[in-house]
């Protein structure tokens, strides 16, 4: 069955994910910084970062990673000694996936059903993944995530507006340069979704890397609600410093999630040791946090994070 799913992702495989979504064929640096697949490895994607972070907060033996592309994070996860699988729509990432990865990423539609039983993972992580899906489609989605976690649920999204729990976000790069300023101009009670017709578009027409719901952060913490799932605040106040460290502030709009009866996840008071091993291996101790992302933290959550850097 499993092999007759994935011919069937094949023949119907989305182009938008296919070999061009990943740099193939075309020039590796046309993307001028923005988001994509500009250069692929774990440290530009930002793998070893995320699994730092699913590891030093959340010390669960099972995780899955949605929307896993070619399965760095769950590479990286492995290594740390964590049953990782990960899942996505695209068969070519599945095909191409890395070497720490292959036999543990499965194909599967977040739209459709995962492959999975209900409650199977501790810990289930969607990065850069929830903006693909569109807007009508996001509450079936989060449904089937809280459908496979028995604990947590962790999202980064591109997000605008005032954020409870951290730096808020923006309009830029999410909306078209020319209706900038009608969206700021709506205050900060404006939730979204933004209008197909206003999304950021990338050279071709069409919404940058297949962005197709940019919401406000109230927007979505109701969406979450409404499928069950809690927001951990006090959570994400002590992981945004560590997103700060590694100039991912403006980058990584953060939603920690778990369901009702479960506790806060950890404070993240690994040893001290083996967080300073992980953080050589992984090269974060040569990461160098951006003034910018460093004040942003500061001023949202302040010194009472009770975050061990």
């Amino acid at each position: 069955m499993e092999v007759v799913v994935r011919e069937l992702g094949r023949a119907l495989d989305d182009e938008r994910y296919g070999p061009g979504y990943f740099g193939a064929g075309r020039d590796p640096y046309d993307r001028m910084g923005l988001s994509g697949y500009e250069r692929y490895d774990r440290d530009t994607s930002n793998a070893n970062a995320a699994a730092y972070v699913l590891w030093r907060f959340f010390p669960v033996p099972r995780a899955l990673d949605v929307g896993c592309a070619t399965g760095f994070v769950v590479e990286a996860l492995r290594e740390l000694g964590i049953d990782a699988t990960g899942t996505d729509v695209s068969p070519y990432a599945i095909e191409h996936a890395a070497r720490g990865a292959r036999g543990h990423l499965r194909y599967g539609d977040l739209l459709g059903r995962l492959p999975f039983r209900r409650g199977r993972f501790d810990v289930v992580s969607a990065l850069e993944t929830l903006e693909h899906v569109e807007p009508a489609a996001v509450p079936r989605a989060l449904a089937e995530l809280r459908r496979v976690t028995r604990g947590y649920l962790v999202c980064t999204i591109p997000s605008f507006g005032p954020n409870e729990h951290g730096p808020g976000g923006w309009f830029d790069v999410k909306v078209r340069p020319e209706r900038l300023d009608h969206y700021r101009s709506l205050g900060p009670y404006y939730e979204g979704p933004v209008p197909y017709e206003d999304l950021y578009r990338d050279a071709s027409g069409e919404p940058i890397e297949g962005h197709l719901t940019i919401a406000s952060f109230s927007w979505w913490t109701k969406q979450f609600a409404a499928v069950g799932l809690v927001r951990c605040g006090r959570t994400e106040r002590l992981i945004h410093p560590h997103l700060a460290r590694f100039g991912l502030t403006k980058y990584w709009n953060l939603y920690v999630l778990r369901v009702p009866g479960v506790p806060e996840p950890a404070d993240g008071r690994r040893p001290a040791a083996a967080i300073a091993d992980v953080e050589r291996r992984f090269g974060l101790d040569g990461r160098v946090a951006a003034p910018e992302d460093l004040r942003a933290v500061a001023e949202t959550i302040g010194s009472g994070s009770g975050a061990a850097l």
